[in-house]
């Protein structure tokens, strides 16, 4: 008999007066028997409306029943046919605007726990299955990956099982991508992405780090080496600004910056010695999921009074609502339908405030979202000594400067056929992710990746 509770398993998480003193994991995980529960909501339907709702078509329901039935191995090994990073995926998937939001269980209540089923299993076959990927025999040709973020070490494994000889071309430390450099460890914990980035080099895929292309090497210089193609998944990591008087000051900070040092350079941690000041109040500028990402990340390293600087209001936010929820309950203090419009400094150049307007919501831009418009007389001033601004990114402009023939938009993201191949204007190069499309989510970049694995496949065997 399925499970007709209305409401999903609730997840099990650290307090929030506890939680926004730490990095740990904010949501633990289902035990066995809760995923067993959950996986009991699912209906099984036969025509899969959950598929269609996921960028690289997870066999939902296959997965889901194998959970109900006790066989969390076999559950993992489903979800892997069609998605190298189920872990992350479980954690950071916007499941709730995807496989959720088309599951028949929301009509009446709550969708089946699809992400946190998907995390369940990816974790318990990590941490109980001592069986290595297996490495699929060669087939003789080389591709070359730019970017090892989700886009790129998707498209490297799926490559890879097809028996490509795969090399990642990285140009930080670690692999990873956003993944690593960009979530925290309250949401992703960086040991989980380091295990399943180690499951795709088991399978063959060599990755090479600390390597910039562009710079150690072009595109064109790929092809001289022997790689009869190129997959460019470089991320979209050049911060844009507000562009406001005194945003030169010093505690000015770009989200990617702020999040960087903490996240890859492990500023939170006292064992390494990552320069980053401890500020009292902050603000950040934006309502996206890396706004949230570094005001929780602001509040953990200790300041007092956390805002979020928001020009619309809270129905326009565009961070998912389980990341809201948990800011908010974290402390995290909102200040919706109001914009920045000078950052005030000291007289030796460091923040001392925020000078904002009031805005009110008028008629719908380009984006079918509400304008906002400044309302007359409504200047006030924060007091603060940090501002992140966390507004938007786009590519990187060292590709596109260094590979001729590679056309490009006026935001300076890749142009391609269709997002479904990523065919650029490039014979042989193929393009994904963050690089084509600005910053999106972790799961599109990972279905361009896919989409452009099986077009690589096509040209390189002529089909």
């Amino acid at each position: 008999m399925p499970n007709m509770s209305p409401k999903k398993t609730a997840m099990p998480e650290q307090n929030p007066d506890i939680r926004n003193k730490n990095f740990n994991e904010v949501a633990l995980g289902y035990t066995k028997e809760q995923a067993m529960e959950e996986a009991g909501r699912c209906l099984k339907c036969k025509h899969r409306p959950c598929v269609n709702g996921c960028p690289v078509n997870v066999a939902i329901p296959e997965f889901i029943s194998k959970i109900a039935e006790g066989d969390f191995v076999k559950a993992c090994e489903i979800i892997k046919e069609t998605n190298a990073l189920p872990a992350v995926c479980g954690r950071v998937c916007p499941q709730e605007t995807q496989c959720e939001q088309l599951c028949v269980r929301g009509i009446k209540g709550e969708p089946v726990a699809i992400g946190r089923l998907e995390r369940f299993a990816a974790d318990f076959a990590m941490q109980n299955s001592a069986e290595a990927p297996k490495k699929p025999e060669q087939n003789g040709h080389k591709v070359a990956i730019v970017g090892a973020g989700p886009s790129g070490l998707t498209c490297a494994g799926d490559l890879a099982r097809l028996g490509y000889d795969v090399t990642v071309f990285e140009a930080f430390h670690m692999p990873g991508g956003v993944l690593v450099y960009g979530i925290p460890e309250f949401r992703l914990p960086k040991e989980i992405v380091k295990k399943e980035i180690e499951q795709l080099t088991e399978m063959g895929v060599k990755i090479v780090t600390n390597f910039v292309v562009g710079k150690t090497c072009t595109v064109d210089e790929l092809f001289e080496q022997g790689f009869e193609a190129v997959f460019i998944g470089s991320g979209a990591g050049l911060p844009s600004f507000m562009r406001i008087p005194g945003e030169n000051q010093n505690g000015v900070y770009s989200a990617n910056e702020y999040l960087t040092r903490i996240n890859l350079m492990k500023a939170y941690d006292e064992s390494y010695d990552t320069p980053l000041k401890r500020y009292k109040n902050v603000a950040v500028i934006g309502g996206g999921n890396v706004a949230m990402d570094a005001a929780r990340s602001a509040k953990r390293m200790g300041a007092e009074n956390v805002y979020i600087v928001y020009r619309r209001s809270e129905k326009e936010l565009p961070a998912r609502l389980e990341e809201i929820h948990h800011a908010k309950e974290e402390g995290i203090i909102f200040k919706f339908l109001t914009a920045p419009v000078e950052v005030l400094g000291t007289s030796d150049g460091w923040v001392s405030g925020l000078k904002c307007i009031e805005m009110e919501l008028g008629e719908p831009d380009e984006s079918g979202r509400r304008r906002p418009v400044p309302k007359e007389g409504s200047e006030h001033d924060l007091e603060l000594d940090c501002v992140i601004v966390a507004i938007g990114t786009s590519p990187n402009p060292l590709i596109r400067t260094t590979t001729p023939g590679l056309e490009t938009n006026k935001w300076g993201c890749i142009v391609v056929e269709s997002e479904e191949t990523g065919k650029t204007t490039k014979h042989g190069v193929y393009a994904g992710g963050d690089a084509v499309t600005g910053a999106a989510t972790v799961i599109l970049a990972m279905g361009a990746g896919k989409g452009a694995a099986k077009a690589i496949d096509e040209f390189i065997q002529g089909k």
